[in-house]
């Protein structure tokens, strides 16, 4: 039988509110001051949504912003829970923190000056205006982007680590979010009508698009505007942008699970399933990019689709399955 570790069970211990506060602003002020901001702009996008009737592109104008308030609401406590184990460069942690708050605090705030305006955001160079937003914002993320990836750097660089399989369920979730957020690129070419624009000598009032084979704009699920007529690539983008918090989660329910007595699961075990949980996540976050770029909608997959996912539900369960047996086998 395998005991639970002093460091394992300090995982499991959930902290009190004012403990985990303090903690994240032990690790980064400007996030912190961030992870509180969202409330604030869920809470502006959702009065916007309920009191202006105006629309963009087919959507509340207020929509867009809110959706970018609610996933910053799940990742800023989640950077800051992660990078919290991180004990070497403690500069660095904070520098990487800092540096991504600012860059979502720009980006939250050109946001809602747009849909104050009833413009959109993203792609927009109808006018000059428009254009030189959407210009920082282009380099807003970029730099966001590379933070990010130094950001993960740190994790791989970190050795000491309270447990081997819940380390790397930080640092594998954090490599999904880095491959969802480098899915957001294919949206920024110019699509193939767009570039016949271009080449016509005409003007354009967006150079790139969310939809495969359409305009935005067109029908689509309500609040989240993904299209029900083609493909979709913010539906990949988003997935494995949460790749991050999913990881994480099953890292450390494998950890409580696995603990106390009539315990099975060695950190082996659990580190097998870390690695399992995450190529399934990745298979999935891929599969749904592969689906957009074939301009096929989400809720209408075609039978290759369908094959692709029933494949990964399976061979996840077998997988899984046979660690655990493997585990069984050697309690």
């Amino acid at each position: 039988m395998i005991s639970t570790t002093q460091s394992e069970r300090n995982l499991l211990i959930p902290a009190q509110a004012a403990t985990i506060l303090r903690r994240f602003w032990s690790t980064s002020k400007i996030m912190t001051i961030f992870f509180y901001a969202s409330f604030g702009f869920v809470t502006l996008g959702l009065l916007g949504m309920l009191f202006d009737p105006r629309t963009i592109l087919g959507q509340p104008a207020w929509a867009k912003s809110t959706k970018f308030a609610l996933s910053f609401l799940l990742y800023a406590p989640t950077m800051l829970w992660m990078f919290s184990y991180i004990k070497t460069r403690p500069r660095l942690v904070r520098f990487v923190l800092d540096g991504c708050g600012l860059m979502l605090l720009l980006e939250m705030a050109l946001l809602i000056l747009q849909a104050g305006r009833g413009q959109a955001m993203h792609f927009n160079i109808s006018t000059p205006f428009n254009t030189v937003l959407w210009g920082i914002m282009s380099v807003s993320i970029m730099i966001f982007y590379v933070i990010s990836s130094v950001g993960f750097m740190v994790f791989l660089r970190q050795k000491t680590v309270p447990d081997r399989a819940f380390m790397w369920s930080l640092r594998l979730g954090m490599a999904l979010m880095l491959i969802g957020f480098g899915l957001g690129f294919l949206m920024t070419s110019p699509t193939t009508d767009q570039l016949a624009v271009l080449q016509a000598g005409g003007h354009l009032a967006m150079a790139g698009a969310h939809t495969v084979g359409a305009p935005d704009g067109g029908p689509g699920l309500s609040f989240l505007g993904w299209s029900t007529t083609n493909g979709d690539l913010r539906i990949a983008h988003f997935i494995g942008i949460h790749g991050a918090q999913v990881l994480a989660l099953v890292g450390w329910l494998l950890l409580a699970v696995s603990g106390g007595r009539g315990r099975f699961l060695s950190a082996s075990h659990r580190l097998a399933l870390v690695v399992g949980a995450a190529v399934a996540y990745l298979g999935l976050t891929l599969s749904m990019a592969w689906q957009a770029l074939r301009d096929q909608p989400l809720l209408k997959p075609d039978a290759l689709t369908l094959s692709v996912w029933a494949g990964l539900l399976l061979g996840s369960v077998l997988y899984s399955g046979a660690v655990a047996l493997h585990a069984r086998r050697f309690q």
